[in-house]
């Protein structure tokens, strides 16, 4: 009787008058709710979301309303919830608290107070994430320190260990001191940290698990995580360095330092934007007497390293499609949005309604955010986020002191480094002690050489010791002080982390992007090593009105696939894609200008872009009227060029349209294969293989699936074969790369890369190329870390939460 009343009648704290105003309100979290090992009860239920997920895949750009609605499920708020709902197996030990369960397992928390609310969503992130928050509780601690060399995500996907050290332990704790300073709200976050740490702890306590308690410490390990992950950019200012030194020995200074300024793409006045407009975060330097240019190849193997950690574990990633109501069919705004941050069972991420005295609110939350959702919906507007990637960390070069390796000169002062012991990290390899030295500026990653002399190399971050302050944002939205867009926008702009954050509501659109970025002397160039004595610090950070930001766009739409949000900014010194192709360009193209939108219009868009193959769509007919001049080497090669064609004009998709576990179009095995040589062949006369090699170590020549397709030649390619074949480009490099800018050239090397690749392909697959087919297999989707064996097509799309939604 008692489980039936829990079914039927409305929980204490919720308010039946509380109306969703959402047209349509749907969601998906493919890693699902389930967050425990499988047991009998829960094994045929914990890929229920993956199915739904994996079943809008191959409908490409047909998704049809009744497909959407079955393949998201509903994110209903406040009296539009609705039953079966169950109660809780569990007994809640708080009288204020209820918590009901749907039939996708999403819980239903009800609180009599604001608190109660709070502890119920501390009480489920420990229920259904328990794995996660006790397998991330320490290991987060590394990213909160900067450790340099590891990747605190890909140890909590390798099920590594990390017993830290009480040293590390003071070190995160001081974030506490972050929020004090931040005042009433900062003494507002801790408290609700610390009652979401009792749901935790009692969650425990009550399943007799024999967890140690959860502290502040571990929220804020939790917040840093996340900023490691997603929340910052820059930092690879050695890496660029050594690259330009290069460049200059083998090609001299000023052509050496033109290749560099073109592949660099700092500020290409083509690339795509998200909103109109131009901001510009400082003027450019007037000088670079700041910087410290390094000796080629004597970056130490450490640093090497801890560069390459960086740049492997940072995501760009997430997308958003918003239309407004001046193109929507019903006249109110539409958005398709969500953030892309990998595959794992458990997920990172987990589902809740919060309901109770001032906050009705449903969407995904995370072990970081103490009953605050951070992508999600009230019953009257929804927020998102995908990575910015602001330029946020700055390589500085340490003058060191006599011969010794520990000690540097700093405001005119020989100063001791620090040494800092942080535990001991267990993986497959072993065990070892994780140890580092720490400058006024951060922690040690490696070494160098300056007219070669040994040089210290470390990292400057600005969010560091403040990742906690991310919650002041969130805080906002969970009490309840947004309730417009420009309102979003000031809350958002309280967080260090570089986000670009996106509401809706029923009539505006609006996106803002966030961050602390530092201010760098005027003599300082933010893509190169800056002198570490003391004369080149920071002075101060960007302000709000310099930010990226923009609400309801003439053209009616607000697309990012973390592109440049607003034009005029220098993109950060670890992101040299943003030229004039990108992937949000599918986006755009599948969206176009069309107007009386629906929804399923706008996720048809978005679920057309997961499968195409971002060369074939960009550069591949630029690529074919290049090509098409003279004829082709061979009838063979003739046809795998009509063959691209073909697929082109098809739509680009690497679907596997017939089950048998391969690409169905035939150009997929040609370009994949071609791709390697086609870029090589294009940089061959002006780079050579060396330097080419050198580029592709920190720029990847393609992000090949099931990666995201974010980075890749083909953006270089674009614009100079725009400018080979005469066409208008607009800022042109300096240097002609294909051939070394002689049309007949450039056409004999990439014809000559085809043919090689056709070589490849015939001996393993035959002399038809019609019959060549990529693996699809290859490229499925599996779960890390393999608790969860459903494997899924390749999709490049919204894992973390992908939200469809619009306002009445």
């Amino acid at each position: 009787m008692a489980a039936l009343a829990a079914v039927v009648l409305v929980p204490a704290g919720a308010s039946a008058a509380v109306a969703d105003e959402a047209i349509i309100a749907r969601d998906i979290i493919p890693s699902g709710q389930y967050g425990s090992l499988p047991t009998a009860a829960t094994l045929p239920k914990i890929d229920q979301q993956a199915q739904m997920y994996n079943a809008l895949t191959p409908l490409f750009s047909h998704v049809t309303t009744a497909e959407l609605l079955a393949d998201f499920k509903p994110e209903a708020v406040g009296s539009a919830v609705s039953g079966p709902l169950t109660p809780d197996p569990l007994p809640i030990p708080r009288p204020g608290v209820t918590i009901l369960r749907d039939r996708y397992d999403v819980p239903h928390i009800y609180g009599k107070t604001r608190d109660d609310v709070t502890w119920g969503a501390g009480w489920v992130v420990a229920q259904d994430r328990g794995l996660v928050v006790q397998e991330a509780r320490y290991i987060s601690l590394l990213a909160a320190i900067d450790a340099p060399g590891l990747s605190a995500v890909d140890l909590i996907g390798s099920v590594a260990s990390f017993k830290p050290t009480a040293q590390t332990e003071r070190e995160v704790a001081k974030q506490t001191n972050a929020l004090l300073a931040a005042g009433v709200k900062g003494r507002a976050v801790l408290h609700d940290i610390d009652v979401y740490l009792e749901g935790i702890n009692a969650y425990f306590k009550a399943t007799h698990q024999n967890v140690a308690a959860f502290t502040r410490t571990d929220v804020y390990a939790f917040n840093a995580l996340k900023d490691q992950f997603v929340g910052e950019g820059g930092g690879q200012q050695a890496a660029g360095a050594e690259f330009l030194s290069a460049l200059e020995r083998k090609l001299g200074p000023a052509r050496g330092y033109a290749v560099w300024n073109d592949l660099r793409e700092a500020n290409d006045p083509k690339a795509p934007v998200t909103v109109p407009g131009h901001v510009q975060f400082q003027p450019p330097p007037a000088s670079d007497t700041g910087n410290v240019m390094l000796d080629p190849g004597s970056v130490s193997p450490a640093a090497d390293q801890a560069l390459a950690v960086a740049r492997d574990f940072r995501g760009h990633a997430s997308n958003i499609l918003m239309v407004s109501g001046s193109r929507s069919a019903t006249h109110h705004p539409i958005m398709v949005a969500g953030p892309q941050i990998g595959y794992s069972y458990p997920g990172l991420t987990l589902e809740m309604d919060l309901e109770g005295p001032g906050i009705h609110q449903v969407g995904a939350m995370s072990a970081p955010f103490p009953g605050y959702i951070f992508i999600g919906r009230s019953q009257s507007a929804a927020w998102s986020l995908t990575s910015a990637g602001l330029d946020q960390i700055d390589t500085y070069v340490e003058t060191l002191c006599g011969h010794s390796l520990h000690r540097y000169l700093f405001d005119g002062k020989c100063r001791p480094m620090g040494r800092f012991d942080a535990g001991a990290l267990s993986t497959a390899q072993g065990t070892r002690e994780i140890t580092f030295y720490r400058t006024a500026h951060g922690p040690v990653i490696g070494y160098a050489r300056v007219h070669g002399r040994l040089v210290a190399l470390t990292h400057k971050r600005a969010s560091y010791g403040k990742d906690v302050l991310d919650l002041l944002f969130y805080h906002d939205l969970a009490h309840g002080l947004v309730h417009d867009v420009h309102q979003l926008f000031k809350a958002a702009d309280q967080t260090p982390q570089t986000f670009n954050s996106f509401y809706i509501d029923s009539k505006d659109i609006g996106v803002f992007t966030s961050g602390l970025v530092p201010i760098r002397p005027a003599n300082v160039d933010p893509d190169l090593p800056i002198n570490g004595t003391g004369s080149e610090e920071w002075r101060g950070y960007v302000s709000f009105k310099d930010h990226p930001q923009g609400i309801n766009p003439p053209d009616g739409e607000i697309v990012n696939w973390n592109n440049r949000t607003e034009a005029g900014y220098e993109a950060p010194d670890d992101n040299w894609s943003l030229g004039a192709i990108q992937r949000v360009d599918l986006l755009l193209h599948n969206l176009g200008n069309s107007r009386n939108l629906t929804p399923a219009r706008v996720v048809s868009a978005m679920n057309e872009a997961a499968t195409q193959d971002v060369r074939e769509v960009t550069l591949e007919p630029l690529l074919s009227k290049l090509l098409h001049g003279p004829r082709a080497p061979s009838a063979r090669d003739a046809k795998m060029l009509a063959l691209l064609d073909a697929w082109n004009r098809e739509g680009s998709s690497r679907l596997d349209r017939t089950g048998n576990g391969q690409i169905t179009a035939p150009g997929a095995a040609i370009i994949d294969t071609a791709w390697p040589l086609l870029a090589n062949a294009w940089a061959s006369t002006v780079l050579g293989p060396q330097l080419s090699a050198d580029l592709a170590s920190f720029v990847s020549q393609f992000d090949q699936p099931p990666s995201g397709q974010y980075t890749g030649w083909h953006i270089y390619m674009d614009k100079d074969l725009r400018t080979l074949l005469g066409e208008p480009v607009r800022g042109k490099y300096a240097v002609r790369y294909c051939g070394g800018g002689s049309l007949t050239l450039c056409r004999k090397l990439l014809w000559g890369a085809l043919e090689e690749a056709g070589d490849e392909l015939a001996a393993t697959q035959g002399p038809n190329p019609a019959d060549w087919h990529a693996s699809a297999t290859a490229e499925e989707i599996t779960f890390v870390p393999g608790i969860l064996p459903y494997k899924m097509r390749y999709t490049n799309r919204p894992s973390g939460i992908q939200q469809v939604l619009s306002f009445r």
